[in-house]
This record gives structure tokens, C-alpha cells and sequence, in this order.
């Protein structure tokens, strides 16, 4: 054992005491967060706006400030960028994560020399977790490649405008630098094609032991290394990968794929970041769900996902969420993020210590006739389809179709499969089967001959990637929506 895996465990020993010592006081925690975040934004024109001054209790809190998606937040996050600053936060943010989706275009997400640390400390302290709990600390002494953005960043008024995935690259602590791949000029790449041959040349003969990015994306990387290799497995090629880390998407529907390329099981890591925080890691190999990260400079609301858009919807602090409800996750946070909407739904699998799974998006559903259908019950259905059978599939989505040619409306499977099911008719029944026992509106929509049941149409090969290229998102942190309430991407894989 080297002195670096030595160091590692020792390290990693500390780190999980110290997350014991927040973890069993998570309401007390949140308090401490909450009356650090008021008192320090109190001057800023947000918190005169909105009378921070006089707030005292949660409850103040929610009279006096709105919950908000980033076009209502959109005024403020203007006048920063603009170069003014005590806006939502003290000062001017660090950096400008740059992401996209909201009907105005780009959205800016302010990181702060407050909220930069937290996003670093808890990618560490996953890797530092899994090595407290399986012992395995070996990999540190090998090669680590990390699929993401361009570091490239443009600055303007004295804040730096980037990625997040490559904000965060300037970041990495000096003692990974030799292990960390690819070089920067590959890094710096913009084209995703172009950088993954990059990738794939500068790393198809080293050591590699940890692999981490965007399930989709890592995929892309293993085929053309397969390509590159002459057909090998992966371990073949790397005899020392034993632990991938991702986060972004659900990683079960690309598990059979995986190990497939991979040639082994190999084991993993979910993480949840976002621009807006990194939220919470998987703890633990035993236990499902991610720890929250309550000591994290973030607030935590939550509203009930079938409650969310009535008019007054309840809300929920930490210590009233209950196991097995679907919320929507509400953040107020020290980069001046206050109430803050950002469109993911959890679900709490443990309160002691608090675990969450993403269960999928607020506006990401099928309910085009009264369903609520979300992504965790389509993944759950599909990882249920393909379990105990030799089928794989490389990436799938679900969209309503309202107004087919003949017949009742039905939900369409969209699914690139790289081996199929022998039976399809027996396939598009099991996942069938899974919804309508997971989603009770659904099941009555089928019964009722509302719908009827499911309808698989197989995409060409590669044809989510060359759909994502069309839409200018290929690579880097964009991925497939696992569902959707029209026929957009439906229409375009169809075409």
C-alpha cells in the first residue's frame, strides 16, 4: 500500500466523523445555515427588497420572500452581471456558470468565494466516503479522467464567465494534478467529438482506475475506445478501473450497457451538483439515495410535486419531509439564490441521516391526460423490463402520443436498444405492467380505455447523439430529458 492510499484513509476517516457531527443534528444545522444566510445578505438589494431585516423564523422567511425560478430571479441576476454589486449576495460573485434552458436563453448562475468551496469539498468527500467504507484506496495512486467542459473562461466587470464542469477545473487540488486526465489542451477542446478522440488517444495506454462524467457521455468515450482497441473490453484496456463516478442522469438504464463494455462490474458513485450547488453524493455502497448535504451553505425547502402548482402550496423544512414523497427542491443558498425553483423533484429514501434520489424534473412529466407520470416511475419500469434478460439499450425517452392515425392515445417508448428483446410484444407488457402498478392514474387511464398500452419504436443507432448534435448539445453536462409532455424530441428522433 503506497503512502498516498495510506494518507487517503486517514484522511477520509476524519472527513466521515466530521459529516457524522452535522448529519445526526440536521435540523440544528439547518437553522445555523438559514441565520447565516439572513444575516449576511441583510444589506445586499435583495434582502432590502425584501425586509430581511425583519425576518426572525422560517415562517417570516416565506411571507416576506416568494419562491422563485431563475426568469423572476432574472432582474436581479442583470444587474449583476452588469458589474453591480450587493445584489443578491455581498460583493460580486467569483464566476458565472453558464447553462441552458429557460425561454429567455442562457441562464447565469453566480458562484461566490462563499458558496466555490463546497462544490470542490464535496466531490472530495464522496471519493473520501466510499474509501472510509470499502477500504479500497488503491485507485488513487492511478490515473482519474473527468469528461467535462471546456475550462476556457471569458471574464467581464471583474467576474468570470464559464461551464460549471469547467469552472470547477480550476479547482483541482494539487495532489491529483499528475493523476488528472485528460491535459488541459485537450480539456480546452470545444468540439465534443474532436475531444473525445483527443481523450481516447492520450488515455487508451494509461492507467486509468476512476472514470467519472455524465453516464451518456462516458458511454460515447467507451465505444470509440473499443473502436480504437480493435473491440477490447474496457478492463481490458484498463486493468486497474474498478470505480466510475456520475452524476446528471440515472445511471441503472445504462448499467447492463456498462458492464457489457466493461467487461466486470466496477463500482459507482452518484453525485448531485448543479451550477445552483452540489446538493448531495452517495454516502454509502449499501444504503440507496445520496446523503443532502445540509451543512453546505444551503437552505433546503420542500413542496409536495403533486401540490406545486396549486396556489398556495404547503412547504416543508427538513425536519417535516417524510420517505417515498415526490418534492420539489427549493434552495436558498450563500451565491444569492433565495427561494430559488431549480426544477428537480426528490424523493427522501432515509431520515436518519437524510437521503435523497432525483426522481426527475417539475417540468419534465407526461400529463396529457391527467397521469403524473415522472422519470423515476418510467426508469424504475425499464430497469424492471431489462433485469434477469440479455437485452440492452443505450438510451431511451417517453413522450404522450394524443393524436395517433387509428386507435386510443398511448404513451411512445422511444428506445436506441444495442441488443433487443427476443419478445417485443412481451416487453412493451412488462414495462407496461410496471407503470400502471407504480402510477394508480395511469392504471386507470389504461382500464378505463382512457390509453391504451405502451407502443415501443426502436431508434437508429446513434440517433440520440446525432438528435443532441442537431440540437448543439452534444457533450459536456446536456443530456436526453427522460420524458416529455409533447412530441418535440419524439418528432425529431422519429423524422
Amino acid at each position: 500500500m503506497s503512502i498516498k492510499s495510506i494518507a487517503a484513509k486517514l484522511f477520509a476517516r476524519k472527513i466521515y466523523k466530521q459529516t457524522l457531527r452535522w448529519a445526526k443534528k440536521p435540523v440544528e444545522t439547518q437553522q445555523k445555515v438559514f441565520k447565516n444566510l439572513i444575516e449576511n445578505a441583510q444589506n445586499t438589494k435583495f434582502g432590502k427588497d425584501h425586509h430581511f431585516n425583519q425576518i426572525k423564523t422560517f415562517e417570516d422567511f416565506q411571507k416576506l420572500v416568494p419562491v422563485r425560478d431563475y426568469e423572476d430571479l432574472k432582474p436581479y441576476v442583470d444587474k449583476v452581471v452588469k458589474g453591480e454589486a450587493d445584489v443578491l449576495w455581498k460583493g460580486k460573485p467569483l464566476y458565472f456558470a453558464k447553462t441552458s434552458g429557460t425561454t429567455s436563453g442562457a441562464k447565469f448562475i453566480p458562484l461566490t468565494k462563499e458558496s466555490m468551496p463546497y462544490h470542490i469539498e464535496a466531490a472530495r468527500n464522496a471519493i473520501l466516503h466510499y474509501i472510509h467504507e470499502t477500504g479500497n484506496a488503491d485507485f488513487v495512486d492511478g490515473k482519474m479522467i473527468f469528461l467535462q467542459g471546456s475550462p476556457i473562461l471569458t471574464e467581464k466587470y471583474g467576474i468570470k464567465f464559464g461551464r460549471l464542469s469547467g469552472i470547477v477545473a480550476h479547482f483541482v487540488p494539487k495532489y491529483l494534478q499528475k493523476n488528472r486526465m485528460p491535459s488541459w489542451e485537450t480539456n480546452c477542446i470545444e468540439d465534443w467529438e474532436t475531444k473525445v478522440d483527443a481523450i481516447v488517444d492520450e488515455t487508451i495506454k494509461e492507467d486509468m482506475s476512476v472514470i467519472s462524467g455524465i453516464p451518456s457521455w462516458v458511454q460515447m468515450y467507451f465505444e470509440r475506445l473499443q473502436q480504437k482497441s480493435g473491440g477490447k473490453k474496457i478492463s481490458e484496456i484498463f486493468k486497474n478501473f474498478n470505480l466510475f463516478i456520475y452524476g446528471g442522469v440515472n445511471y441503472e438504464p445504462y448499467r447492463a450497457k456498462f458492464e457489457q463494455m466493461i467487461g466486470k462490474k466496477v463500482d459507482s458513485i452518484e453525485l448531485f451538483p448543479a451550477s445552483e450547488g452540489f446538493f448531495a453524493y452517495q454516502d454509502s455502497q449499501k444504503e440507496k439515495g445520496m446523503l443532502l448535504l445540509l451543512n453546505s451553505g444551503i437552505f433546503y425547502e420542500f413542496i409536495k410535486a403533486d401540490e406545486f402548482f396549486n396556489e398556495n402550496p404547503k412547504v416543508y423544512t427538513i425536519g417535516e419531509v417524510e420517505v417515498g414523497v415526490n418534492y420539489v427542491l427549493i434552495i436558498s443558498t450563500n451565491a444569492g439564490l433565495w427561494r430559488y425553483n431549480i426544477g428537480d423533484t426528490v424523493q427522501f429514501t432515509s431520515l436518519a441521516p437524510y437521503r435523497v434520489i432525483v426522481s426527475g424534473r417539475i417540468k419534465h412529466y407526461i400529463s396529457a391526460f391527467g397521469e403524473h407520470v415522472i422519470a423515476n416511475e418510467v426508469e424504475n419500469a425499464m430497469k424492471e423490463a431489462v433485469s434477469s434478460t440479455n437485452i440492452v439499450i443505450n438510451e431511451f425517452t417517453v413522450a404522450p402520443q394524443i393524436t395517433p392515425a387509428s386507435g386510443l392515445p398511448y404513451h411512445e417508448w422511444l428506445i436506441e436498444f444495442e441488443k433487443e428483446p427476443e419478445n417485443m410484444e412481451a416487453f412493451a407488457e412488462t414495462i407496461d405492467n410496471s407503470m400502471r402498478k407504480q402510477n394508480i392514474y395511469y392504471d386507470d387511464l389504461i382500464t378505463g380505455n382512457v390509453l391504451r398500452k405502451v407502443v415501443i419504436t426502436k431508434v437508429s443507432k446513434n440517433g440520440f447523439q446525432n438528435y443532441m448534435k442537431s440540437q448543439g448539445k452534444l457533450g459536456g453536462q446536456n443530456k436526453i430529458p427522460r420524458l416529455s409532455n409533447d412530441r418535440r424530441i419524439a418528432d425529431n428522433l422519429t423524422k
